[in-house]
């Protein structure tokens, strides 16, 4: 086996690579989604009934699927994106489309949160629906957005060990091929608890960050 720290530390770093890029395209594309969902309802600014059933449906269709499965079902559209299905640019791409209806929905409820009496404070001192969107509900909800993304982070990270199964490297692909295959409990151990460091960090950053940002506390 090569030397176990620096492929460690080479993993943990394709880790890093695939949850990054993949969460800053779930966090931009989730909040449009989410956006879009609560202010195209019945009685919502922008009032479009059809297309938040149509875009709703969607969302929930690939929240519905499991995770190994979206990863091998977007093989041909990995391929076509990144060009191929290996690798920590390919495992990005099925992050990224499972992680932004997961996210859209969490931020979604964050958005509805919202006082209700805010909303219809700015509506009627003449504030447009843009006022009301940049000034009310993105402000209002960004502590239980933040809180959300931090979710979708940890998600993230389990997700990405296991599409270390299909070769996407990173810490799960050192589990299954130096550890499982080789039946080696160290391997094992040690990338369960460089996971869970992982997670641990992320979720006391992510809870400090929203904490900060509420501004009701």
């Amino acid at each position: 086996m090569p030397d176990f720290v620096d492929l460690y530390l080479t993993a943990t770093w394709q880790t890093l690579q695939m949850v990054s890029v993949s969460a800053l395209v779930s966090a931009l594309f989730g909040l449009a989604l989410a956006l879009l969902l609560v202010t195209t309802g019945p009685g919502d600014l922008y009032a479009r009934p059809w297309l938040n059933r149509g875009v709703g449906s969607v969302v929930n269709v690939f929240r519905s699927v499991p995770f190994i499965i979206l990863l091998v079902v977007l093989l041909p559209f990995t391929r076509l994106v990144v060009g191929t299905t290996i690798g920590v640019w390919a495992a990005a791409v099925p992050l990224s489309v499972a992680g932004i209806p997961f996210f859209a929905r969490i931020a979604e409820v964050s958005l509805r949160e919202v006082d209700r009496g805010l909303i219809e404070a700015v509506q009627a001192m003449g504030g447009r629906r843009r006022d009301v969107l940049w000034q009310v509900l993105l402000p209002e909800a960004l502590p239980g957005i933040v809180s959300g993304l931090t979710i979708t982070l940890v998600a993230m990270i389990g997700s990405s060990a296991m599409a270390g199964a299909v070769g996407a490297g990173g810490l799960g692909d050192v589990a299954i091929r130096y550890g499982y295959q080789r039946f080696d409990t160290q391997v094992m151990v040690s990338v369960l608890l460089g996971l869970i460091v992982l997670v641990s960090v992320v979720q006391t950053v992510g809870d400090a960050l929203a904490r900060r940002l509420n501004h009701r506390q």
